[in-house]
């Protein structure tokens, strides 16, 4: 084998690797966020939150992005009092993508 394949191998595995890390990581990502909204926003706790954070995850199999989830948590919240704008819950999706992201690298 050539150096070359040696180094196109090499860049597809890494891809994958990359590429199921963010899968693994958005899924972690959106169940803290629905652990997040369930819990603040709805009034759920333990097996509630749980199922509600299940929920959250499988709306992000909608689409491709994150736009399908936005909708999903904001049509959750809906006539609720829940203080939570789009802007807000963006926000928070990219903070917990951070925290998922570092989870996932100490396991």
């Amino acid at each position: 084998m050539s150096g070359f394949d040696d180094r196109q191998k090499g860049e597809e595995g890494k891809f994958a690797f990359d590429a199921e890390r963010r899968f693994k990581a958005t899924a972690r990502r959106d169940k803290l966020l629905g652990l997040w909204v369930g819990e603040t926003f709805l009034g759920k706790s333990g097996d509630e939150a749980e199922a509600f954070a299940k929920e959250v995850i499988k709306s992000n199999f909608e689409r491709p992005g994150d736009d399908d989830v936005v909708e999903f948590v904001l049509k959750s919240v809906e006539g609720t009092d829940a203080d939570l704008s789009e802007h807000r819950l963006r926000h928070k999706m990219d903070e917990l993508m951070g925290e998922a992201e570092r989870q996932l690298s100490e396991e």
